[in-house]
């Protein structure tokens, strides 16, 4: 019998655990290195956007038909572990100025844009503030719970017979390879020099308790609201530069504003915020596929669409163990790409 390759996966993120799964599927002996579990990984603070559409349309430089590739990857992991997809799509509501942008943005994607009226809007989001008459919508963003999938994510790897250990890799740890999938973390740098493009990018989330009917998630100048398992989740702030995961009360206050405009309803309904520290690269896409040193891999810098990519980045960083097909998307995300 065949030797298993062996590897060490260093976090245990979204893209870390996806492709964790995806190597013990393989049949390498996997085990995955994290300090500090899902509630404290980045991949936790998100409201699990798969939504190629608006981050295509409203985030210049992302690439549409990649960013869809991967979600359409997303329905088989959906099976496998067990979670549902929320496919009721997304609309834009707002002013005039930027519903006509979004609705033209959408159609160069060659996608048709449906524009809700003031009925259409209260059936798919009640309690919507009545200043909003007019939306435009997509169903072709979708949403999945973060932190029900994150769960199903290690239920799926253990059974797999991935191995965990609560402690940060400082290297091969005796494996073979090593798949660098830290986030915005450098510890490993020194075996991957092209980490130094990474920058980091600090986000937070406001989460109100307060229930809110219909599922569709809603995007608006200013930021995003959508009904998750805790309550109404608004989001969006991105501050370039910044590493630390300090709750900044202005950045709240402004999310908080967003969710008021949208839902005057909620009152003074209690929340909570978070802050999580992400990575991102000067193109937008991550490091994906192998290092300058052998044996090295990496799965880092996806910004903020790391739950939409993650799919797709275990498929390629598995062809790369395997010497398999990566698909038409691994030289877009080659980590040697700025070399």
């Amino acid at each position: 019998m065949s030797r298993k390759p062996t590897i060490t996966v260093a976090g245990a993120g979204v893209l870390g655990l996806t492709t964790a799964l995806a190597l013990a599927d393989t049949g390498c002996a996997v085990t995955v290195f994290d300090p500090v579990g899902p509630e404290g990984n980045a991949s936790s603070v998100a409201a699990g956007m798969l939504a190629p559409v608006f981050e295509s349309v409203l985030a210049a430089g992302d690439d549409f038909r990649l960013l869809l590739a991967a979600r359409d990857h997303w329905p088989g992991l959906e099976a496998r572990l067990g979670v549902s997809i929320d496919r009721s799509g997304a609309a834009a509501v707002g002013d005039d100025a930027f519903l006509a942008r979004t609705e033209m943005g959408i159609r160069k994607l060659g996608l048709p844009a449906t524009q809700l009226p003031r009925r259409a809007l209260e059936g798919l989001a009640p309690g919507l503030g009545a200043g909003f008459q007019t939306g435009v919508l997509t169903r072709e963003d979708w949403r999945i719970e973060p932190a029900l999938a994150l769960a199903a994510l290690r239920r799926a790897a253990e059974t797999a017979g991935v191995a965990f250990q609560a402690r940060v890799a400082t290297g091969f740890e005796g494996a073979e390879r090593l798949v660098i999938a830290t986030g915005a973390a450098r510890d490993l740098g020194v075996m991957a020099p092209m980490m130094s493009r990474l920058s980091p990018i600090k986000g937070q989330i406001v989460t109100v308790a307060a229930p809110i009917a219909g599922r569709l998630s809603l995007r608006t100048q200013g930021g995003y609201a959508v009904a998750g398992q805790g309550g109404l989740m608004l989001g969006a702030t991105m501050e370039p530069g910044r590493d630390d995961r300090e709750i900044d009360p202005a950045a709240v206050a402004a999310l908080l504003a967003v969710g008021h405009s949208l839902f005057p309803g909620l009152g003074e309904a209690p929340y909570t915020a978070q802050a999580g520290v992400r990575a991102a690269t000067p193109d937008g896409l991550p490091l994906v596929g192998r290092g300058l040193h052998p044996g090295v891999l990496l799965a880092v810098g996806a910004r903020r669409n790391g739950w939409l990519l993650a799919p797709l980045v275990a498929r390629i960083i598995a062809a790369c163990v395997t010497e398999g097909e990566a698909g038409p998307y691994a030289a877009r995300l080659d980590p040697l790409r700025f070399a």
